[in-house]
């Protein structure tokens, strides 16, 4: 290992320490019960028990994406691939508790529109370290359980949105190189959209009303235009040649992944209530018809129906339903599902996203699930002026507003941070490491 490269995993090793020392020293704020902060007698224990166990189905999520991901690319890059997905439960829980949270949920930095403040991004000082974070549940929040438990329940969230990137980059990118790019993506680029959409006083949510149940823009859109974006600038694989490594790994991968999906959507809800039992329900009906949509679609165009066809339509039918998982009846969801898979399916066979290179195909389903999932939800919302067919016309065009801002921020948001990334680390591996694999040039371990 060369000098340079020595200097970078140096760099890297003293930042985590100091962010741990910090810990030490730290005084560490507490809350007082005021008009922001409930009493614990507010506290309902069915909700707490629920988000607790929705937290945990969420965290599974990111090692099932690392065998959704694992059992498709190369041979030689399989561990590469993998961790580039369960490091992110490290990184980016760190980062959280440092300062994504407070980026996230702080108090509102923005615009005044009409007398009032709308936030397009957390004050980074509010919760830095998680403070004022405890057992007291927040007023605006989550008034019914510990806010403890909101911001790790939120935090898994963080955790997934970079990993979801790492498959369109895999085979080619720099380890430590995607390390200091996911931290700036979480800081630059989630935090901001997470505030705009989930905050009470967002821009995105509070002033353009935009319906986002539980991440279809905030995650699935950012991770999918970021991930096109890199594909851009990383370049092409030098072999193209895309054979599956091990498909029993894409069938756990997404097993765990509908598994825990349903703590991403209903546990969205923040209570055991109709509305968890209601995005619990849509999300598993809509994964099913996108799945069997897309196994019909292929043989219809000719190809084989296929595990990892099955498996691909099934995860676009989470991502697309996602936005609206608390919003629309169980038949609408079936649509939801039908639709999405069309489009995907077609996105993935497109000969220009072939050419680029997105090696496994993440702007095609979770981008194009992610929009898909956002017009969908500006169509069908239910409620009083919710979406296009309940009255809501400003509420649709809010939406299609709302879906260029994120794409056009997001993808050339990401672009800057590669491009920045690369001035310090170079984001593609040498093409001798390539050749190699990754799993041996950049880890030295392999499957055997």
């Amino acid at each position: 290992m060369n000098k340079k490269i020595e200097k970078r995993w140096i760099v890297a090793f003293l930042i985590t320490a100091a962010v741990c020392l910090t810990g030490l020293f730290w005084q560490h704020a507490t809350v007082n019960v005021s008009d922001q902060f409930n009493s614990t007698d507010t506290i309902v224990p069915a909700d707490v028990a629920w988000l607790l166990t929705a937290s945990c189905l969420v965290l599974l999520m990111t090692p099932g994406l690392s065998f959704f991901y694992g059992g498709m690319v190369g041979k030689k890059n399989v561990i590469s691939t993998m961790l580039k997905s369960f490091i992110c439960l490290g990184v980016i829980s760190m980062l959280w508790v440092v300062v994504g949270f407070s980026l996230s949920f702080g108090s509102p930095i923005g615009i005044t529109i009409d007398g009032t403040h709308y936030g397009i991004i957390g004050n980074p000082f509010d919760f830095a370290f998680f403070d004022y974070v405890d057992e007291h549940p927040h007023a605006a929040m989550a008034s019914t359980i510990p806010f403890i438990l909101f911001a790790l329940f939120q935090m898994k969230f963080a955790v997934i949105t970079p990993a979801i990137i790492t498959g369109a980059l895999a085979e080619r990118i720099r380890f430590i190189s995607f390390l200091l790019f996911i931290c700036l993506f979480s800081i630059v680029i989630y935090a901001p959209l997470c505030h705009m959409v989930w905050h009470p006083s967002g821009l995105l949510g509070a002033y353009f009303g935009i319906k986002d149940f539980a991440g279809g823009t905030v995650v699935h859109m950012s991770a999918g235009f970021a991930a096109i974006a890199g594909v851009l600038v990383l370049g092409k694989r030098k072999n193209l040649e895309y054979i599956p490594t091990n498909i029993p790994f894409v069938l756990l991968g997404t097993g765990m992944l509908w598994f825990g999906w349903f703590g991403f959507n209903a546990g969205s809800a923040l209570a055991a209530n109709h509305t968890s039992a209601m995005a619990f329900a849509t999300t598993t009906i809509a994964s099913a018809a996108a799945m069997l949509t897309w196994a019909f679609f292929d043989r219809l165009n000719g190809r084989k129906v296929s595990a990892l066809g099955c498996c691909i339509g099934a995860v676009v039918g989470l991502v697309a339903i996602t936005p609206a998982a608390g919003f629309v009846s169980i038949p609408k969801s079936m649509f939801f599902g039908f639709a999405a898979a069309i489009v995907s399916n077609i996105m993935v066979h497109w000969k220009s996203l072939k050419r680029i290179d997105d090696t496994l195909d993440v702007f095609a389903c979770h981008g194009v699930g992610g929009i898909m999932g956002m017009i969908l939800t500006a169509i069908f919302a239910e409620g009083e002026n919710a979406s296009l067919l309940h009255g809501g016309w400003g509420v649709f065009g809010h939406h299609m507003l709302a879906l260029i801002l994120v794409a056009v921020f997001s993808f050339f948001g990401a672009m800057l941070l590669y491009k920045f990334t690369n001035l310090f680390i170079p984001l593609r591996v040498s093409e001798d490491a390539e050749q190699q694999g990754l799993d041996l040039s950049q880890h030295n371990e392999s499957i055997g």
